[in-house]
């Protein structure tokens, strides 16, 4: 089943890749949407194909590791540790962890096990439910570590409560995301680092794959009549915001600085074609230097990461 398949109406309002609520009722409205669709569809980073595992045993977390991990190494290859060239597991002893938006917890797993202690949130309970069972098997749920059900736009920590926070593809599928970027501000202790990957807007991903390929050669631009409908129906989540640079640079900028911003992306965005067998052997001839090349360097890719910087106030 596609990602087009599953997908919810769009909620009204959101007319645009970066729109923002506009009431206090429209966002609730879209968070609802939100939660809704990925408490139905939870994240295993390939919606055309089931996990034959039975759900929430080590084989099932094996699985979801498998294809989220072999899809990564295609564009960031890591020294000992997957993301590791993102995270800095050697300092992570000396650091209280936030992440934000746990999924299946492939990456709770990996951090959990180094961090001084390290806290994980959700706006779902599948989420909450799925991590917190992984970890038990994993031996790394006790203290210092905890699961909890949470909206990351209205966080329950004081301020100044974490040294590093991580969140991979989650904020841009909040109703608000400015909103979250205002409350990891809050909770990080000055001099703190906030890692975020967020969707990216360019001119390969968005109008090409989108407009032309997607668009106008599968028929759905003339349904939609918006290339900004026809790229949501084609993507994750009841909402995902898109961000060129410079609109990232300026939603942030008065709350941290940014440190870093790179571009990734899936050696699949370079193939604009349905899930199956033929998209899967053009994939395999492709080098995953040659695509890397293309995702990252010359930015055609789909993943915005950036490192985010609380001022440190005591200077």
């Amino acid at each position: 089943m596609s990602v087009s398949d599953l997908k919810h109406t769009l909620p009204e309002g959101f007319d645009n890749p970066t729109a923002l609520p506009q009431t206090p009722a429209q966002n609730t409205e879209w968070q609802e949407a939100n939660r809704a669709w990925w408490e139905s569809h939870p994240m295993r980073y390939d919606f055309s194909e089931d996990i034959e595992a039975t759900e929430f045993t080590k084989d099932f977390y094996d699985k979801v590791d498998e294809r989220f991990f072999s899809d990564v190494k295609t564009f960031m290859t890591w020294d000992k540790t997957p993301f590791d060239p993102l995270i800095d597991f050697a300092s992570l002893g000396k650091k209280n962890v936030l992440e934000i938006g746990v999924g299946n917890g492939s990456h709770a797993q990996l951090i959990s096990g180094s961090a001084r202690s390290y806290t994980g949130i959700d706006l779902t309970d599948y989420a909450v439910k799925s991590t917190t069972r992984r970890l038990e098997l994993a031996g790394q749920l006790g203290a210092g570590v905890k699961i909890v059900r949470m909206d990351a736009e209205k966080m329950d920590f004081p301020e100044n409560s974490f040294d590093f926070v991580w969140s991979w593809g989650v904020i841009h599928h909040s109703a608000n995301t400015r909103r979250i970027l205002e409350e990891i501000h809050r909770v990080l202790r000055p001099g703190g680092e906030a890692t975020i990957m967020v969707y990216y807007r360019n001119f390969w991903n968005y109008h090409i794959v989108s407009g032309l390929f997607r668009g106008v050669f599968q028929g759905k631009l003339w349904k939609t009549r918006s290339l900004h409908k026809t790229r949501q129906g084609l993507i994750d989540g009841a909402i995902a915001r898109y961000y060129t640079i410079p609109e990232w640079r300026t939603l942030v900028s008065d709350l941290f600085s940014l440190e870093d911003v790179r571009v990734y992306g899936s050696k699949s965005e370079l193939l604009p074609l349905p899930s199956g067998r033929v998209k899967s052997i053009l994939k395999s001839l492709i080098p995953d230097s040659v695509s890397r090349f293309l995702t990252n360097q010359c930015r055609m890719g789909m993943f915005l990461v950036s490192t985010l910087k609380k001022p440190n106030t005591t200077l």
